[in-house]
């Protein structure tokens, strides 16, 4: 299974740049059997259109604020024995792919996930965590590079995030794919606990890595600061109705979680995100969706139907390079022309761009295709790292190529 057709889908709206970028890190995976579908707005669509490889890609025509409707579109189209997901405003690291599709060797494995590196491109989002079946979720104890796998129940299941997941394809036909009430939120994980109830296992894959960049959309600002919070409101409401125990009283749970808005709200606007007068309506739109969502019918779980669909296999760059471009800052404007020049023929490229200093690191995908690294000589990337003072940008070029290599797909060669 390790070697299975795997099929990507993206969906995207209202976010083109992020989209071509996003699809632009697809192209560099490891793994050589997969095919991409993105399912988009004429926005999006016309930008895709543009990209070279455009001919190569399932395009499907979606542009109404409904992503489970729209991932169930990218299903109906997928020819993979998997299928996987991953937002528009991420970035896949090479090795995605292989190390996602590879959790489903194990025939008990339904739906996997990875971990989720957030904007500096070095610290994580998301790790190893677990969601019961009030929607809440728990840190699990995992801090190894090793694959978990547990069996999910009714009291809960790992949990995947819609920006780097994957599902087996015939339990998501089982279960009739993504639920069209859940709009926003709350959607990947209603699906991964109707899967846990019928017995099927999840898997935690910590090598199969995305950066996300929380991209501003019409539901929040650039900053992460929520501007609407229905649907996040309504589809807490149809979590819990479908999944929380029959004992469980509504009124506290709903309580907390306007709490923990309110709370969420508040740090925004001590961080200066938002002004004091915003507070009150986006906490009040998420009132609303907590009444609409106990008027809103759940969808029906019944199967879908199985399409013959032909896989339109993505055709892989040979042969294929991962190439390390590095060196000072000054000489930056030379060497992102060097890496961008790599980047167009089909390599992927990581550049590292390392000043003498102690300035935070920061790592980015660009558009033209290649992973950028900054930062000082002295100053750590991560927080268990403590560079010496006098370690030369050589040593340190090759302390940060050893970080990576493994999601990378480096060796220790730093020349190209």
């Amino acid at each position: 299974m390790i070697d299975a057709p795997l099929s990507v889908v993206v969906v995207s709206r209202a976010r083109p740049q992020a989209l071509c970028r996003c699809l632009t890190s697809l192209t560099r995976q490891t793994h050589d059997n997969f095919e991409i579908i993105v399912v988009a707005d004429p926005q999006g669509l016309a930008a895709v259109a543009a990209l070279p490889f455009a001919r190569n890609l399932k395009t499907v025509a979606y542009d109404e604020a409904n992503i489970s409707v729209a991932r169930n579109l990218g299903i109906a189209q997928a020819g993979g024995a998997v299928i996987a997901f991953i937002d528009d405003d991420a970035v896949a690291e090479p090795t995605w792919a292989r190390f996602l599709v590879g959790a489903f060797v194990h025939p008990e494995v339904a739906m996997a996930g990875g971990y989720v590196i957030g904007r500096n491109g070095i610290s994580f989002q998301y790790r190893a965590e677990r969601v019961d079946s009030l929607g809440d979720t728990h840190p699990v104890a995992h801090r190894g590079q090793e694959m978990l796998v547990a069996a999910g129940s009714r009291e809960g299941v790992l949990k995947t995030h819609g920006t780097n997941c994957a599902f087996r394809r015939a339990a998501l036909l089982e279960v009739g794919g993504f639920d069209p009430a859940f709009r926003f939120f709350h959607d990947e994980t209603d699906l991964a606990m109707r899967l846990a109830r019928r017995g099927h296992s999840a898997a935690l894959v910590p090598l199969a890595q995305v950066h996300h960049g929380f991209a501003a959309s019409e539901r929040r600002k650039g900053s992460r600061m929520p501007t609407d919070l229905f649907e996040v409101g309504a589809s807490t409401v149809l979590f819990l109705r479908r999944h929380a125990p029959e004992t469980t009283r509504f009124e506290p749970v709903l309580s907390a979680h306007v709490a923990a808005q309110r709370r969420r709200l508040v740090r925004h606007m001590v961080a200066g995100s938002c002004a004091p007068g915003d507070v009150a309506p986006v906490l009040d739109s998420f009132r609303r969706g907590l009444a609409a969502g106990q008027e809103r019918a759940l969808g029906k779980e019944q199967p879908l139907p199985v399409a013959g669909v032909a896989f339109l296999r993505f055709p892989t760059v040979t042969p294929r390079r991962d190439v390390v471009v590095a060196g000072g800052w000054l000489a930056r404007r030379t060497l992102r022309a060097q890496a961008a020049a790599l980047a167009a023929k089909g390599d992927s490229v990581s550049l590292f761009l390392l000043h003498l200093s102690p300035k935070r690191h920061r790592i980015r995908y660009t558009r033209a295709g290649f992973w950028e690294q900054t930062g000082g000589v002295w100053s750590r990337s991560e927080r268990a790292h403590s560079p010496e003072k006098v370690m030369k940008p050589t040593a340190r070029v090759k302390m940060e190529v050893d970080r990576v290599a493994v999601v990378r797909n480096l060796t220790d060669d730093l020349g190209n």
